[in-house]
């Protein structure tokens, strides 16, 4: 299934995808958003799959918006302009719909949209940040370090990748068999866990304290 908001400033262009995301199966329109800040808001409590997203609005333009949210979400843009298209697709638009759009032209750009739902199936993690889209391979991961409202990715060449999101949002990408939360600011790699020194973990130079929350969990990871 996949799941999706739609933001647009015009509730006619809303009440038109709402009709149609209704019509398709695999397809769960969650919520839709005429304000940015509102979408945001819901972003970050609740990661989705896929955004049907305006481009010209009164605020900030829907490029903008979507290079700014920190979640690895795929979009289909739906606008009156046509010359944003090439912009769009160097984003990694999933389609580019010109408005008004027909339900088949509506279900067609749907259909392209991949969605893997089992996380432990992949081996990379994808993240937005610095207005790129990142493409981190699980064993370049040395530990990833929470940070009020961004987490920091410690890579194995020494290098680092600031993201806003959230530990949970993060874990929710990460395969279980790979990756475990050992305190609510540290996420580490399951294989880098080999010994417990007084309750912290040591990778590298960093020493990562274990939090009583996931003590159980990593003595078991330890013992096996």
């Amino acid at each position: 299934m996949i799941k999706a908001i739609a933001l647009d400033d015009e509730i006619l262009a809303l009440k038109i995808i709402e009709n149609y995301a209704g019509k398709i199966e695999n397809l769960s329109l969650e919520k839709v958003f005429n304000t940015q800040s509102d979408a945001k808001k819901y972003l970050r409590k609740y990661p989705v799959d896929l955004i049907f997203l305006d481009i010209e609005m009164p605020s900030k333009n829907g490029m903008d918006f979507y290079k700014s949210i920190s979640q690895n979400t795929k979009v289909i843009f739906t606008t009156a302009y046509s010359e944003y298209a090439v912009d769009a697709f160097s984003i990694n638009a999933v389609d580019y719909l010109l408005k008004p759009f027909s339900f088949e032209r509506f279900q067609e750009a749907v259909g392209k949209v991949k969605i893997t739902n089992d996380p432990d199936d992949i081996k990379y993690l994808s993240i937005r940040a610095d207005y790129k889209l990142h493409k981190i391979n699980f064993d370049d991961i040395l530990l990833i370090e929470g940070l009020d409202d961004y987490i920091q990715i410690h890579l194995t060449d020494n290098s680092k990748i600031t993201a806003r999101s959230s530990m949970k949002s993060i874990m929710e990408k990460l395969s279980d068999k790979d990756f475990v939360r050992v305190h609510r600011s540290y996420i580490v790699p399951v294989n880098n866990i080999k010994t417990v020194v007084n309750r912290n973990i040591h990778i590298t130079h960093f020493v990562i304290p274990i939090g009583d929350t996931y003590k159980d969990v990593v003595m078991r990871i330890v013992n096996k």
